[in-house]
Order: C-alpha cells, then structure tokens, then sequence
C-alpha cells in the first residue's frame, strides 16, 4: 500500500530523511517510533504529499505522489484519515458537523445520509447521542474519539495517526489503543502511527521501524524490537538516559 524509497530530505544543512526506505503492507499498522524532532511527522507529511521530498519516491497504492499535483493530489488524499496530535476539532462546529466535515467538503449527500454516516462513525468509537454537543464540552479522551470517528468518516484507505495517546491518562491511553486496534480489525485499513509512547507501539503495530538521524535503524515485529541488539534502538524503548543516542546530542 506504502512504499517509500530512498526518500530524502533536508532544510537548509539539517538533513531530516536520509535516502528512508520502508514498505509497509496491505492492512498493516507500522508504528514509527524516534526522538523528537527526528523526522517522524516530516515523514508523515511526505506520504500525505504535503511536503515533496529532495529526492526518492512515495508511492501510494501505485500512486507516486511525487508526481502528482493539483486535482490528482486531492483525490489521492481522499484515501486518507488523520487523527491529529490534539484531535485538533473545530471550536465553533458541533460535534456531527467535525465528523462531517469531510463529507461535507467533498460528497454530494443529503443530511439525513450524512446524519447516518455520523451516528455509524461515533457508534464505532463508543460514543452515541453526543452530535449536538461542542468540543468545548468534551473530555479530553471524548475528544480524541471524534477525532478518530472524523477520520474514518470518509471510509479511507489509510490512517494516520500522530501521537495518538498523547494528552491523554494511562487508562484512556489503554482505552485509545484498543479502539486502534479494534477498528483496524474491523476497517481493515493500513495504518501508520507516530509515537513516543512504547506500551502503545507494542500493542497497536505489527510492525515498529525506529527513525534515527534521518534513517530506519531497524525495523520488526513488536517481539523483534523488544529482543533488539541494536543499542541505539535498545536505549529508546528502554529510556535510558546513557547510552549512544546521548552520546550523539
């Protein structure tokens, strides 16, 4: 479904991608893990073609979006839902209406089709009856939920999630990454998460691929990683604070 290859980029002499190369599958959920500042959400905005890269290539269910512009961009962009750092909802839209919010940009539909499709999202995201209410009076995992219930509203391909379980305490993060997964199971999408959060990339991916000075350092399924004997990798899940990557800073 993804496939970056030798992707690079830098601004001006920080170079943040250095030739990256990652496939990731049909139905898979990757979870890209690194410092911050690593690239991490720079690689994100690659793959969504809201950056272009130096040089390399990504290509999107055969799609190189590299080479795409304009109305092509768009429509590709369509395959894609987001849930944002911070849910990042509109203020001043109710509930059904940041749900909405794509269908509304982008389908011809009348509202009680739309109603329909919204009361279908939140209900996938546990949440019922909570249309008319403003993000104002949400709780901050609520929040999160109709961030994911917007994301999925346009039945995508793809999601992307960055930081999902940021913001958010141990329980509701628990509660965030089974809902991941859950939706995962029943969507059937391919999934890319960003993450600092190692009890959440052990539980959500089938596959983790850490970031580092602008490189997959390794990548593997959730055990792999844990078992690692890469000490740059090592130091990361484990928190360390000595180790190579402090040695580097």
């Amino acid at each position: 479904m993804i496939e970056l290859i030798n992707l690079c980029k830098a601004f001006d002499d920080n170079v943040v991608l250095d030739n990256v190369n990652l496939t990731i599958n049909d139905g898979e959920t990757v979870v890209i893990i690194g410092r911050s500042g690593t690239g991490k959400s720079v690689m994100l905005k690659h793959i969504i073609g809201l950056m272009r890269p130096d040089s390399g290539q990504v290509i999107i269910d055969g799609q190189d979006v590299t080479r795409l512009g304009g109305k092509e961009l768009n429509e590709l962009r369509l395959k894609f839902g987001m849930l944002f750092q911070g849910a990042a909802l509109f203020d001043s839209l109710s509930v059904r209406d940041n749900v909405a919010f794509n269908l509304l940009e982008h389908r011809k539909m009348d509202d009680a089709s739309i109603d329909k499709r919204v009361a279908e999202c939140l209900s996938l995201v546990g949440l019922k009856g909570i249309e008319g209410l403003r993000p104002s009076e949400l709780s901050g995992g609520m929040r999160k939920r109709v961030g994911l219930a917007r994301a999925i509203c346009m039945d995508p391909k793809i999601i992307l999630y960055d930081e999902p379980t940021t913001g958010v305490d141990p329980i509701m993060a628990d509660a965030v990454n089974d809902l991941i997964k859950d939706l995962q199971s029943k969507l059937k999408t391919t999934a890319i998460a960003v993450t600092h959060d190692m009890i959440s990339a052990y539980k959500i991916a089938d596959r983790i691929a850490m970031l580092y000075k602008g490189k997959i350092v390794e990548a593997g399924t959730p055990e792999q990683i844990r078992k690692t004997s890469n000490p740059i990798v090592k130091q990361f899940i484990t928190g360390a604070a000595s180790g190579p990557i402090t040695e580097d800073s």
